[in-house]
């Protein structure tokens, strides 16, 4: 796994040339919405893409992490159906239902039984490189052709893409700091439960960095959003808890009252939480911030595993689970 990670700004200027070949044709109909298929990974990139993309796209992108579509499906809408190993079962099940609906449908895969179904349907994909083993260690593929069909379908602008290429070089420069920080970061939080917090303008980093705490670490953890949380969750911190540590990921221009929130929230919390951390993102555009936190996040998740001395690649219990769905 962490040869995997090391590997993450090289997957990410290897997944933009890929998206800059890639042939996706234009719609016959206007598109007004936009549906992303995908489970686990896929879905994980989605999140990325859809703060990435909130500021300028002018269709909603709506994460469907299901067997089914939503009714209002129709001709006017981008579906794209996004699996890396292209053999998740949930995903299949959409794409075979968004077929008989007349929308534009783009595949993003490695291969197996969704390239079968596009090559057999005449849809676009785009395909992936093999031989990547962990599906959380695909951010960077999955995330950049998403961006690319947008892009190609003159839903976003050039900027996200360009961000992106700086991003590459921010986090290959900073990879030596970013694991030393890691490393630290790691053990504070060690034999602790790890609440994260964002704001609503990046909930995709702390949902990264939960899902990577889970997987990689074999730990439980939970994320929540700034302002929305100050309006719930905040009444819940009321007693004191040593076995939580509490890490607010931050970026220095978020919007003024939202920054007031955060250190008011932090100030709280720091009465009942055993450990309080503020990890501010390096960067200039959203793309780059968000990439330097997703790469920040990940090698915690790494160091923690070794803490714990677990074997960040394995995933027993999701394979398990795998493994009965396929005798019923």
């Amino acid at each position: 796994m962490d040869q995997l990670i090391m590997k993450f700004p090289a997957q990410l200027k290897e997944a933009i040339e890929i998206g800059e070949a890639a042939t996706i044709r234009p719609h016959h109909y206007v598109i007004n919405k936009v549906i992303l298929c995908g489970m686990g990974g896929s879905g994980m990139a989605a999140e990325f893409v859809s703060d990435l993309i909130a500021d300028e796209c002018p269709c909603p992108y709506i994460i469907h992490s299901t067997y089914h579509l939503p009714a209002f499906v129709d001709k006017h809408s981008l579906v794209i159906i996004s699996s890396y190993s292209g053999n998740t079962e949930e995903t299949i099940s959409s794409f075979n239902k968004a077929l008989l609906t007349g929308a534009k449908i783009v595949c993003i895969t490695s291969g197996s039984k969704i390239l079968d179904i596009a090559n057999l349907q005449g849809t676009d994909a785009i395909t992936l490189p093999t031989g990547w083993s962990s599906s959380r260690a695909w951010l960077g593929y999955l995330m950049v052709q998403q961006l690319f069909v947008l892009h190609k379908l003159e839903l976003i602008s050039d900027s996200i893409i360009d961000n992106l290429k700086n991003a590459v070089d921010l986090i290959t420069f900073e990879q030596e700091d970013i694991q030393f920080k890691a490393e630290k970061i790691a053990a504070l939080i060690y034999k602790k439960t790890p609440v994260i917090y964002t704001t609503d303008r990046s909930e995709s980093m702390g949902l990264r960095w939960r899902q990577q705490f889970n997987e990689n670490s074999k730990i439980l953890c939970w994320h929540n959003v700034i302002p929305a949380m100050n309006h719930n969750e905040l009444e819940g911190w009321k007693t004191k808890h040593e076995d939580i540590a509490v890490i607010f990921l931050r970026f220095k221009d978020d919007f003024k009252r939202t920054q007031i929130r955060t250190d008011l929230t932090k100030q709280m919390v720091n009465q009942y939480a055993a450990t309080v951390i503020e990890i501010y993102s390096k960067g200039q555009s959203l793309a780059e911030k968000m990439m330097y936190m997703a790469h920040f996040g990940d090698w915690v998740s790494w160091y923690l595993a070794q803490l714990y001395h677990v074997n960040p690649s394995a995933n027993e219990a999701i394979n398990f689970l795998e493994s009965e769905l396929e005798k019923s």
